[in-house]
């Protein structure tokens, strides 16, 4: 195929051509008038499996031919030899080994760092260790780096590197998979020395980033009949760049890095790079930009020398559009329309960004037209349903169970899913609606089988208390003990009390994780102890490395791809998204082991390698025929920079007016700017005139017959929350775990009051403050009452500031009366309505004439006599029920008193009710008279009528539609019927 050559033989392609059409167009051609045999003898080496696949597709478009040996650079050792290395161990079990070194080390040296770093450190430990074999370092060549300036984290990072030492030496383990492929190679190598293949042997695609590739490719280029063909290398770059890109310090974040080093350890110069095809870049004069634009930072003074030499840059970008969205939704619906676009033009497009985020939202606005793209990433195996559901799982061997945690299980598609599931579903509803009423954070499986029996749901209850109730699991335990457990207690919960087959391990994400389960049960021999909280780590941990391509149907046109994969190229359109600093590229993430001086000192890749390899991808990318450069400019909620290659890219057009190049960046912006327009038009809704003020009158036989005196301040204020609770029968939700708020804590210190005076009445010594407190630490302070430490102490704290004064006015008050009843029902009727008034008085004392004196313990501050007057009417009726002989249990003369006791903290009081201005007989006639209106037919609910605060919030403010008016805008009556 080649002709004889002292010199290695190099290849390459401009970035924008369709790489893997143009190397087998070159293939081809160079294999005309041979005989059919001639193309199954060469030796293709590609880069990935896409590469590979696309290649095929070629070849099998026709004509008729014998395809060449397309391998992988994973695939490359004989067979032959293979079977004298060492069969290589997997990932996983190696890094399980990796968890169980330095968890030992962490326990025997708690300083060096925190537990919660276990996975972490393991993971970040064996990914040094892979680009260690790869680069050919050794923990020793690291041992011997001058690091007398960083003695301190030296020493912490040398005793993890002493744990994995055996790894590196010959004959001590078996080798991992990087450490295998590395054998491999070097045997490889050493065949081809001995005996060089004399059929053609071409690497095409590959950047040589690793070390064991760029080895690789100078043994390649060097064979006889080998050759190399290089992606995106940029023929317009001079010389005089070429020969700065040579020290990985300053060069490395350039994309043609790589290519520099390459060809310096061949001996060759940029002149002697032959174009492997005739194959022209889609826009050369686009090329020509790009390449001045990303020059390295210490030559940028070439733009203005070489600037004004490009062409004109209108032509140049006007298949260009930059879209600069103020909001990543507004970037991802400005993407998704294009697709859309392209899909219905039959154009292939392909979205290529890191931003794993961006394409979610992409894929779900495409997703409203029925479009769903080829996502080569597919979706992480721990977001899959199998996923998600044992990592729920896992959580229950840590902590008694939670409402929340329980109901989070119940509701998971995948419990319960063997058989019945509607009779599951609904038992799961009622169970809430329990919980919630009756404020169970922490389920009991007693109590759940007691509800069980009494609501007809006994085995289904039987069922949840024996899976879902039981304690947490304390202590170490081996890996495969841990499986065991979690997948044993897994697949009771998806198969429910019949233990029928389930769907947990069908269809293909429930295959998948099976697999991943599997093979971590096959490992866990090789795992260490482990507690609950560091098992649910690593499980994690685990399905976090695997992912699920998809397996629905998607659009053959439309891609999402990442930033490697350009090199497979292909598609008419590329949207590059997410061009923003931090994104694309991403920042290099913290090394816990090297920084980048050492990382340099000892042959290792430095942390701008990713940048280098973005630009690169970048730098292909942006080559296509038709570009789309996409940013948001904010992104949760804090401005964003763009990404630096497409600053340069603005920075330069923008400093060549004679080029055109403002002109051609605000072009590229209005095309842009129209996709945008289109994105804005497609979020904004409809307009619909706002909700009225409602006003709702029901037909008087559905309005309530009975109310409580606490009620009435309501229908006072805000009438439109009776209409919603009482005549619609709506009523708000409990939360699962209930939080420790002022209805509780009222509750409670009521509780105290009321049995530090029934006390002191049997024995008026206890009428002391220490009394009161100690009652206080009983009731307040049970655990079983109030699950929040803080909270007690802070409640408890709250009613000891007030202990002295209640205790003290407490004497006066039994000076004056005896308290004789407590927590007492009543009901006032009113006859002509069919109306009944219910009211419980908190404490009703009694003197020596027979009078009654009642109490209301308010915990905040207590109404005004003006609001008891107006609106807050609450004792003034208990005291005109009294009266009315509502109280069956006592028949005193009238109310003597009606006194709220107000124990807010820093001004406890008694705030009396007016009785002498507002007297009983006045009260009730008043109180008729109002409840006698509410009974008008056109007689209307009002929401928020008057609230005594703008800011006063109702449960049903929501329903009233509150924000669409305003407290200031008449109600609009409705007559119901």
């Amino acid at each position: 195929m080649f002709d004889p050559s002292e010199t290695p033989r190099v290849f390459a392609l401009a970035p924008g051509v369709d790489f893997p059409a143009a190397l087998v167009a070159g293939l081809k051609q160079r294999m005309a008038g041979q005989p059919p045999e001639a193309m199954a003898r060469v030796e293709l080496i590609v880069n990935t499996t896409r590469m590979a696949r696309r290649i095929r597709q070629i070849f099998d478009a026709g004509p008729a031919t014998l395809l060449p040996r397309i391998r992988l650079l994973t695939e490359i050792a004989d067979p032959i030899a293979l079977a004298d290395l060492p069969a290589p161990v997997s990932p996983l079990r190696r890094r399980l080994e990796l968890t169980g070194l330095v968890s030992k080390l962490l326990d025997a040296q708690p300083d060096l760092a925190p537990r919660t770093a276990l996975f972490d450190l393991a993971d970040s430990l064996a990914t040094l260790m892979d680009e260690m074999q790869d680069e050919g370092v050794s923990p020793d060549d690291i041992a011997q780096l001058d690091v007398s300036d960083e003695s301190g984290h030296w020493q912490r990072a040398l005793s993890f590197f002493n744990i994995v030492q055996r790894y590196f030496e010959t004959g001590e383990e078996a080798p991992d998979v990087n450490a295998f492929r590395r054998l491999a190679l070097e045997q490889r190598l050493k065949d081809w020395e001995i005996s060089p293949p004399t059929h053609p042997v071409i690497l095409a695609g590959s950047t040589g980033s690793r070390g064991g590739t760029n080895r690789l490719m100078n043994a390649v280029a060097r064979l006889p009949q080998g050759a190399l063909v290089l992606p995106g290398f940029d023929f317009d770059t001079p010389a005089s760049v070429w020969d700065g890109l040579t020290d990985a310090l300053s060069g490395e974040d350039h994309p043609q890095f790589r290519f520099a080093r390459l060809m310096h350890g061949l001996g060759l110069r940029p002149d002697d790079i032959a174009r492997w095809s005739g194959d022209a870049a889609p826009n050369d004069g686009r090329n020509r930009l790009v390449s001045l634009a990303l020059r390295p930072a210490p030559v940028t003074d070439q733009w203005r020398d070489e600037g004004p030499s490009l062409p004109d840059l209108t032509e140049a970008t006007s298949e260009l559009t930059l879209v600069e969205a103020a909001s990543q939704r507004d970037e991802a619906t400005a993407i998704a329309l294009r697709l859309r676009q392209a899909a219905e033009d039959g154009v292939t497009a392909a979205l290529i960004t890191p931003d794993r985020m961006l394409t979610r939202q992409v894929t779900a606005a495409l997703d409203r037209w029925g479009i769903l793209p080829d996502d080569s990433a597919g979706t992480p195996l721990q977001l899959t349903p199998p996923g998600r559901f044992l990592r729920h799982v896992s959580t229950l061997f840590q902590q008694d169970l939670t409402a929340e945690a329980l109901l989070t299980l119940l509701k998971h598609p995948l419990t319960h899913s063997g058989h019945d599931r509607g009779q599951h579903l609904r038992a799961t509803r009622e169970l809430e609606l329990h919980i919630r009423n009756k404020s169970w954070p922490y389920p009991q499986p007693d109590s759940l089988r007691a509800w069980g029996e009494a609501e007809g749901f006994g085995p289904w209850a039987d069922w949840v208390a024996a899976s879902f109730c039981q304690p947490p699991v304390h202590g170490t335990h081996p890996l495969a003990d841990w499986l065991d457990l979690h997948v044993a207690r897994a697949e009771a919960i998806a198969a429910g009390p019949m233990a029928d087959e389930s769907e947990l391990w069908k269809e293909a994400a429930g295959r998948k994780t099976r697999a991943t389960v599997d093979a971590l049960r096959n490992e866990a021999g090789y795992g260490t102890d482990l507690d609950s909280w560091d098992y649910a780590g690593l499980f994690h941990a685990i399905l976090s490395q695997k992912e699920l391509p998809n397996t629905d149907e998607t659009h053959p046109e439309i891609m999402i791809w990442g930033p490697q994969e350009t090199r497979a190229m292909g598609p008419e359109l590329l949207i590059l998204g997410g061009l923003s600093e931090g994104s694309w590229p991403n920042l290099p993430g913290a090394d816990p082991w090297l920084n980048r001086r050492m990382r340099h000192k000892a042959g290792l890749l430095v942390p701008e390698r990713r940048i280098g390899l973005a630009a690169h991808d970048f730098q292909q990318a942006v080559a296509a025929p038709q570009v789309w450069l996409t940013r948001a400019l904010k992104s949760d909620d804090a401005e964003t920079v763009p990404s630096r290659w497409l600053n340069r890219l603005m920075n330069l057009m923008n400093g060549l007016p004679a080029r055109h190049g403002p002109e051609a960046l605000a072009a590229m912006k209005q095309r842009g700017a129209h996709w945008l327009a289109l994105a804005r038009a497609l979020e904004t809704p409809r307009p619909s005139a706002p909700a009225t003020r409602p006003s709702p009158a029901p037909p008087v036989e559905a309005r309530p017959r009975a109310l409580s005196v606490t009620e009435i301040k309501t229908l006072l204020r805000d009438p439109f929350h009776i209409y919603a609770r009482r005549v619609l029968k709506l009523q708000a939700l409990n939360p699962l775990q209930r939080a420790p708020d002022a209805l509780l804590r009222g509750t409670l210190i009521h509780e105290v009051l009321e049995e530090f005076v029934r006390q002191s009445v049997s024995d008026p010594a206890l009428l002391t403050t220490e009394a009161l407190l100690r009652l206080s630490a009983q009731i307040v302070g049970d655990p079983e009452v109030v699950p929040y430490p803080t909270t007690r102490h802070l409640w408890q704290a709250r009613l000891a500031k007030v202990a002295e004064w209640f205790a003290e006015t407490e004497r006066a008050r039994q000076q004056i009366a005896r308290p004789v009843h407590f927590e007492q029902m009543g009901r006032g009727d009113i006859p002509a309505l069919g109306f009944t008034l219910r009211g419980k008085a908190d404490r009703i004392d009694m003197d020596e004439r027979g009078n009654a004196h009642l109490y209301d313990y308010k915990t905040g501050a207590a109404p005004s006599e003006k609001e008891q007057l107006h609106f807050d009417k609450q004792l003034l009726l208990e005291a005109a029920m009294v009266e009315r002989g509502a109280f069956k249990e006592l028949q005193p003369r009238h109310a003597e008193r009606a006194v709220f006791v107000s124990l807010a903290p820093g001004k406890p009081r008694e705030v009396p009710a007016p009785l002498a201005e507002a007297p009983a007989q006045q009260v009730w006639a008043e109180f008729e008279t109002l409840m006698t209106r509410w009974f008008e037919p056109d007689r209307g609910y009002t929401a928020r009528a008057a609230l005594l605060k703008e800011s006063d919030s109702s449960d049903y403010d929501h329903l009233s539609r509150f924000g669409e008016w305003d407290v200031t805008d008449p109600a609009e009556r409705k007559v119901l019927s």
